[in-house]
């Protein structure tokens, strides 16, 4: 073996420790977000630890040991004078505002069941099979809802349904619209509120989930308009769609091609398939940056396996990018295909017969 380079090796240990300690602080994040602190901070007032104890009846002395190690995270404020802690209002933003365009504390609950599901993933290395959706921790059905809702919140209604030619008005006067693949029915409540004189029905093979999102219609108020219903991308009925939407979900089929002529049957005439899906480039070099990061780390643990663990099994992954997507929806027989709007985390593709 040769000699490392010792200036590149301190630089890489460097870069582990900041690793482990992003790492370790996840496991915080999650204690935070479930026991309510960040919540009870969320006024943004400096407290000290035993202040906040009266307000979260928690344990003084395991706060103290909380908000230093997220002190040192940089995840809350810390006045060596007054020895309180606060949140910023960035911090607010990010760990405790769930309704926010910015929260992403929930997406931590995805990182958790990276780990308790790491067992099942290292089996299928060594088999090839796949990991099933169903399969995994629960953490990982919440914590997905949770980590795209936000970005559902901040973009669906304002931005990616208009990009979608004629998209809008259909709604607007009445349309039929399925979501396929709708885990928690994020996605789809938010397009029943917004659009109130068309009909929403709501997919997923996962009967957990649609039980979930039954349960969040009805909390929403708009159950009535919502249908959701047990089924498979494959096999959900054909009804006429004016639009057939599917949110961070094609990469994780193991066919995908399949599903898409699915969606070209059930669509009516002149309507529109929205495919939304994690932001990839085409090439690899391009997606090494922080956000393809965690995609290439929840694709590896998750969405491949997901999709090797069905028919086909071709195995798209959460970074495929457009070129391949287009070549899915060119096989399922669309021969319009568009990037409609994009975010940091996601884009929009319009496909059409």
């Amino acid at each position: 073996m040769k000699t490392p380079d010792q200036e590149k090796l301190n630089t890489l240990l460097g870069k582990l420790v900041g690793d482990l300690g992003a790492a370790a602080s996840a496991a915080l994040v999650l204690l935070g977000d479930r026991l309510g602190i960040y919540k009870a901070m969320a006024d943004g007032k400096a407290v000290t630890p035993e202040d906040l104890a009266a307000k979260t009846k928690l344990n003084a002395r395991y706060l103290r040991e909380w908000l230093s190690a997220q002190a040192a995270a940089g995840y809350v404020e810390y006045n060596a004078k007054s020895k309180k802690f606060k949140l910023s209002p960035e911090q607010i933003s990010a760990f405790a505002d769930e309704g926010g365009p910015a929260f992403f504390a929930g997406a931590f609950e995805v990182a958790q069941s990276l780990w308790l599901d790491e067992p099942k993933v290292a089996e299928a290395f060594k088999s090839g099979k796949g990991v099933g959706w169903h399969e995994h921790s629960t953490c990982l059905f919440r914590g997905t809802e949770r980590f795209f809702r936000p970005g559902y919140n901040a973009h669906l209604v304002s931005q990616w349904i208009p990009s979608l030619k004629g998209v809008k008005e259909k709604l607007e006067k009445g349309a039929i619209v399925a979501d396929v693949g709708c885990g928690h029915g994020a996605s789809t409540i938010l397009m029943a509120l917004a659009y109130p004189k068309s009909k929403f029905y709501g997919f997923d093979y996962h009967a957990p989930s649609i039980a979930r999102a039954k349960q969040l219609a009805k909390e929403a108020g708009v159950s009535r308009r919502i249908k959701f219903e047990q089924a498979s991308a494959k096999d959900y009925p054909a009804l006429g769609y004016d639009l057939v939407a599917f949110f961070d979900c094609l990469h994780d089929m193991g066919d995908p091609v399949g599903a898409g002529k699915h969606v070209r049957e059930s669509l009516a005439d002149g309507g529109a398939w929205m495919i939304v899906e994690p932001y990839a480039h085409d090439d690899l070099k391009d997606n090494l940056n922080p956000v393809g990061r965690i995609y290439y780390a929840a694709s590896t643990m998750i969405c491949t396996p997901a999709s090797l663990s069905q028919e086909v099994g071709l195995g798209l992954g959460a970074q495929a990018g457009e070129k391949r997507l287009k070549q899915v929806a060119k096989n399922a027989g669309f021969s319009k295909f568009r990037r409609a709007a994009e975010t940091p985390f996601n884009l929009v593709f319009e496909a059409r017969a």
